[in-house]
């Protein structure tokens, strides 16, 4: 009997795992008929240059193009991409600009810049925004125990945000009085980086100096001097005591933190809420010549938008951004930041799902609207000299800024069944005018000139 119960239990089992595979492999041609289905409505591109070589400095966010890659973004396009980390901003300029890199991550002001006339002078588009928001200003330990006092603290003894700069005003009076100048970096000078930090210091009446064809380090009457100093030197140059403070983005803010040398008293979220912040850029000519490959190259940079704005996938993505190849920082580090926080005073972690945004909000959609914000920054503290008309503006960005090129890669997207078409803003490349400063200033990029006669630090025309 037990002989019979044994052979019934063994065959029993036998079934039970031949169905249970069956399941499995039914599951598999189930996904693999999926796979089939979307892979039947992409239509391949003729790509015209399928090896291609783009540049990134080691920043959080880069991780469109990290993403990309590992994720077999770029691959599924018929792309063979390296991406190779650059020293530092003016590198990644001119090394696009010369053809050794077919495109890179690059400072949102760059390319409005080269095709403006400030600095080294080139044709490059924008076809791709690759984030918002996602940097922070952060002080020396010294600074900040002299601004807390001025801060205003809710019932709980922390500190309530937005911080703004007139918590700083009175430590810089206290500089100057003992003769020692207040010294700040930022990343470099047509960095949003360098506008952040002179729009939060001007909302408080606090000069961040101007530029002149004779000054071009800014600094004519300046109460803060700004200096370029690359990303990941922040943290050291600060600990040195070579600057006060600085303006950067992650994961160099978090350093700070975890090194205990420094607290960051603000993001760009307060300071601009879901402003534009770095761009994937190409030549115009390598977009005249490889048509199809920019096409795809967007339509990959897309894909991996949409991914990293899946919260579940965010911890794999700090996994991949902590590797040496990018942006190799600690993974706690990355995460503080990355997973939905931002920790301010040591111990101080605050929720902060939007301080990294990818594709939500059309982040990746070049707005011509943001690029003419930049040119206004321009124009307000003198990179541009003289005055423009308003018609000028509006242009000048739209030989940049290509939405054009997006919203091709965009529609093939959705008919893969990649993107929702939802996701396709329906625009004239203009977001409606915004209040959502820290100062609460109106922002209208249809209204260039009366933006920039609405500050009383800066330019009027």
């Amino acid at each position: 009997m037990k002989t019979i119960l044994t052979k019934a239990s063994l065959l029993a089992t036998i079934a039970a795992v031949v169905m249970a595979c069956g399941g499995k492999e039914t599951k598999k041609t189930e996904a693999a008929a999926t796979e089939e289905t979307v892979a039947s409505k992409t239509k391949m591109l003729d790509i015209e240059k399928p090896q291609l070589t783009f540049g990134f400095i080691k920043l959080t966010d880069m991780a469109p193009l990290a993403i990309a890659k590992e994720k077999g973004f770029f691959e599924d396009e018929g792309l063979f991409v390296s991406v190779e980390a650059q020293s530092n901003w003016k590198n990644v300029l001119d090394r696009v600009i010369d053809g050794q890199l077919d495109g890179s991550h690059m400072l949102a002001g760059q390319p409005i810049a080269a095709g403006a006339g400030f600095g080294r002078q080139a044709k490059l588009v924008t076809p791709f925004s690759m984030d918002l928001n996602g940097n922070g200003i952060t002080v020396s330990n010294d600074v900040w125990s002299k601004m807390k006092p001025n801060v205003p603290a809710d019932s709980e003894g922390k500190p309530i945000h937005p911080i703004k700069a007139d918590a700083l005003k009175p430590v810089i009076t206290e500089y100057k009085n003992s003769g020692k100048p207040f010294k700040m970096g930022m990343v470099f000078p047509v960095s949003t980086h360098n506008y952040e930090i002179r729009y939060w210091l001007a909302a408080a009446g606090i000069h961040p100096g101007m530029y002149t064809a004779d000054n071009v380090q800014g600094q004519i009457d300046a109460e803060v001097l700004l200096s370029v100093t690359p990303p990941p030197q922040m943290p050291a140059t600060l600990e040195s005591g070579t600057i006060y403070g600085y303006c950067v983005g992650e994961p160099w803010n978090q350093q700070a933190v975890f090194k205990g040398i420094g607290v960051p008293v603000t993001t760009n979220y307060d300071i601009w809420k879901n402003n534009p912040e770095k761009v994937f850029v190409m030549t115009e000519k390598f977009v005249a010549d490889n048509p199809n490959t920019a096409i795809a190259v967007t339509k990959a940079l897309i894909r991996a938008g949409k991914w990293l704005d899946e919260p579940s996938n965010r911890p794999e993505a700090v996994k991949i951004l902590s590797m040496s190849q990018y942006v190799g920082a600690p993974e706690g580090v990355l995460a503080n930041s990355m997973t939905g926080t931002f920790e301010f005073e040591k111990g101080d972690k605050r929720e902060m799902p939007d301080f990294n945004v990818f594709y939500k909000y059309n982040a990746t959609y070049p707005f011509y609207s943001d690029g003419i914000w930049f040119l206004t920054q321009m124009r307000r503290w003198g990179q541009i000299p003289e005055t423009k008309s308003a018609e000028w503006y509006g242009e000048t960005i739209k030989d940049i800024y290509r939405p054009d090129i997006w919203k091709k890669a965009a529609d093939l997207l959705v008919a893969e069944g990649q993107i929702p078409a939802a996701d396709v803003p329906e625009t004239d490349g203009y977001k409606p005018a915004t209040t959502d400063f820290i100062d609460g200033t109106s922002y209208d990029a249809k209204d260039p000139i009366g933006y920039i006669n609405s500050f009383s630090i800066g330019n009027k025309d």
